[in-house]
């Protein structure tokens, strides 16, 4: 009798050291996280972030890089805890209290504000994330997750870019008669996606990038695409579109000099870029033609609607913004429904899978060894 009861008891007690070890392992998730100064980031597990209200609670099955997930770890523009990455896509496990667009299951994706030095819990390269439900999208049933996973930020940035921050008309309602919009260093995720929304909304689209490239843009509308590496781009593009270029999109900000020179100088035209322009390229935009307007940039994390950190510096919630994209957003789900606009290049797993291959990947950023396409991980 005594052997069967220490039978039990062992028994017993292996159940609840291996339940135990199972609750624990649903209450934590692997992450990308920034380690110490000088040390990058790496993989650890730490405790599922907190679900609020607006927010929700997802399951990731695929995330996508880009450039700003590794400037952000070696640029010191993270803390120390913070979890990497903005773009992904997943299940949605949990909803928020004041969440009504998603229910428990829905395929979701779009972009978090990775890195975000104001709510460590935010980044997509994790197992489990939350994301702010306002600025995410349910994929359409003829978009897998590793492509729904490519468009968060892009498609969020060319809605502030094009749309709100150049006026352009929308894809609801395109140009009666085109008019030509400049797209600098157009092969980037952005740039692609750009391509595509200003083709559907009635646009003449001149592009900038590498030769080997210009194929690629041009498969996916660009009306004509000049090397930016070449010294007479600008005066090619002038002559292109026949001194009538006003809007231009420099999507690395690397260009203004350039998108300047090619725009018409018989009338005010407008540049907008993604991030703010040193005082010396500012110089040089205003030296190539005078008739530009205060440059514009644009800022994928005021989407979220939530007060961030940037360049030491706490920018305000901008719920106009946020009000925006979400609008945004569903223009564009109807487009990717409808493949008028569709997924970009993107290769999965090239340096292995998971969140160990994404960490490979964002080496392979860091080298400039990506053009034309997106790094994509699968979870």
């Amino acid at each position: 009798m005594g052997q069967i009861f220490y039978k039990c008891f062992v028994s017993t007690k292996r159940a609840i050291y291996f339940f135990t070890a199972l609750q624990k392992i649903k209450m934590e998730t692997q992450a990308i996280m920034v380690l110490k100064p000088g040390q990058g980031a790496g993989i650890q597990a730490i405790p599922l972030p907190k679900l609020h209200a607006d927010w929700v609670l997802v399951d990731t099955k695929a995330i996508a890089l880009n450039p700003s997930d590794w400037k952000k770890i070696d640029g010191g523009g993270a803390d120390l805890g913070s979890r990497v990455g903005c773009d992904y896509a997943g299940v949605v496990r949990e909803v928020g209290q004041n969440v009504t667009a998603f229910k428990k299951g829905d395929r979701i994706g779009a972009f978090v504000h990775g890195a975000d030095r104001t709510n460590h819990d935010n980044g997509a390269f994790a197992q489990v994330i939350i994301a702010k439900a306002a600025v995410q999208f349910q994929i359409p049933d003829n978009i897998s997750f590793e492509a729904a996973s490519t468009m968060g930020v892009a498609v969020v940035t060319v809605g502030q870019a094009l749309y709100k921050s150049l006026g352009l008309p929308l894809p609801s309602a395109p140009a009666e008669s085109p008019f030509p919009i400049l797209i600098h260093a157009a092969s980037t995720s952005i740039g692609m996606y750009g391509i595509q929304f200003a083709k559907a909304s009635g646009l003449q689209v001149v592009a900038t990038s590498s030769p080997h490239n210009f194929d690629l843009l041009k498969s996916l509308g660009a009306d004509a695409v000049f090397d930016y590496h070449s010294p007479s781009c600008a005066a090619d593009i002038k002559k292109y579109t026949q001194n009538q270029l006003k809007y231009s999109w420099d999507c690395m900000a690397t260009g203004a000099e350039m998108c300047a020179a090619a725009m018409t100088n018989t009338g005010k035209c407008f540049y907008s870029t993604v991030n703010p322009l040193p005082m010396k390229s500012m110089a040089a935009l205003r030296k190539a033609n005078r008739n530009v307007d205060i440059p514009r940039f644009t800022m994928g994390y005021d989407a979220c609607g939530d007060a961030y950190m940037f360049m030491g510096k706490m920018v305000p919630p901008k719920p106009d913004e946020m009000e925006f994209a979400r609008n945004f957003i569903e223009i564009s789900r109807g487009l990717l429904a409808a493949e008028v606009v569709k997924p970009i290049q993107f290769s999965v797993n090239q340096t292995g899978e998971g969140l160990e291959g994404a960490l490979k990947g964002l080496d392979e950023l860091r080298a400039g060894k990506v053009s034309g396409k997106k790094l994509v991980y699968t979870l």
